[in-house]
């Protein structure tokens, strides 16, 4: 392969695999991208086994087509910083030459028939969503994800799509905290059900790949793998095998206490508040009465601290024990003036929701004080 490729679109093809193309991995060719060039269409792909990228790449001259398979983070250094166009000469797939300006390298490159191929989807299912309502759907939920747990289905966030009312759910939980937000999404397949359960780590690189995104995603499922279709991109996951728990029967329907909030006053008093809470465990003490919430956190070591902020509460007082991040994890996520905080007791989950909008819940374990 003999080519030139403009420093620009390298650089920028390249920042979009970086993620992808695994530098800590024990695999030496996962560190590596594919450089596929022809005369019809010439790509660039990445993978690390669990997520793969693939994406076209514009070739300012083709001398001669053919595949390379290269360093991703090295190309990725070489094109920030040359001042040209870059020439790149693959005849031998071992030892790239390349040339930019008075700039000369010479990269050690792999075999490119070693590397793994793109996935096969077999009985896929294909939906459409708008990708403004998809960034925002994972906005709500991927913070609430877990991270590590050894229950490995509650470590990315579930895809739900319910066919009948042509509706996708998706729901993150890690044990202790749990969201889920609904949409309305047209679909032209008869499916009645399908869930997904998409990796953490893929779920924030979907994020990523989002931002700037014109025109609706469409994305495929199937038993193992779901795809994005992201303009020019293509984005492609390995699945999380196992049962995501019931979500539905988690959010509380009989809590008969009722709590409006005004949401920037409620983050700032958090905030305040928390700066002495203890660093594991940043519980903090939310005690109610009528028209009034104090908030209290305590550390042995560093002192107290007490704020306070008014509310809409009318009922007994209450005193109920939270984990404050992940109050403001909730919180933050919503984008009402106001917040609805549902209670029954000191025992049972804390259900969060925007005023007026029942399609995002957020729901809270509380903590013994």
């Amino acid at each position: 392969m003999i080519v030139t490729i403009s420093k620009d679109e390298l650089y920028k093809r390249l920042g979009d695999i970086q993620n992808i193309a695994d530098k800590k991995t024990t695999i030496p060719i996962l560190s590596n991208f594919l450089l596929e060039v022809s005369r019809e269409k010439s790509t660039v792909y990445a993978t690390d086994l669990e997520m793969a990228i693939r994406e076209p790449i514009e070739i300012a001259e083709i001398e001669k087509s053919g595949v390379v398979c290269m360093p991703a983070k090295k190309l990725f250094e070489i094109a920030r910083e040359v001042a040209g166009d870059i020439h790149i000469d693959g005849e031998d797939v071992n030892w790239m030459k390349m040339k930019s300006g008075k700039s000369s390298y010479r990269i050690a490159g792999l075999n490119p028939d070693e590397y793994p191929h793109w996935p096969s989807l077999e009985e896929k299912v294909g939906f459409a969503i708008e990708p403004e309502k998809l960034i925002d759907m994972l906005d709500r939920t991927i913070y609430c994800a877990g991270e590590n747990d050894p229950r490995y289905a509650l470590n990315g966030v579930l895809f739900h799509v319910l066919g009948r009312q042509k509706k996708i759910v998706l729901a993150g939980t890690d044990g202790h905290r749990l969201s889920v937000v609904y949409s309305d999404m047209e679909m032209d397949t008869d499916v009645e059900e399908i869930k997904a359960i998409l990796p953490r780590k893929a779920v924030m690189e979907l994020r990523r790949l989002l931002s700037g995104q014109q025109g609706a995603v469409r994305f495929e499922i199937a038993k193992n793998h779901i795809r994005f279709l992201l303009g020019d991109k293509e984005f492609l996951t390995k699945l999380i095998e196992g049962t995501y728990p019931n979500y539905e029967q988690v959010i509380p329907v009989n809590n008969d206490k009722s709590v409006l909030i005004d949401r920037e006053e409620l983050i700032k008093t958090l905030r305040r508040v928390s700066v002495i809470g203890r660093e594991k465990s940043r519980v903090v003490r939310v005690e109610l009465e009528q028209g009034q919430m104090n908030v209290f956190a305590t550390d042995p070591e560093m002192g107290e601290a007490q704020d306070g902020l008014k509310v809409e509460f009318e009922g007994e007082a209450i005193s109920l024990g939270f984990n404050s991040r992940y109050v403001l994890d909730a919180v933050s996520s919503m984008k009402s003036q106001n917040v609805v905080m549902e209670l029954l007791d000191t025992l049972t989950p804390t259900l969060l929701t925007e005023e007026g909008n029942k399609d995002y819940k957020c729901v809270l374990m509380p903590m013994r004080i």
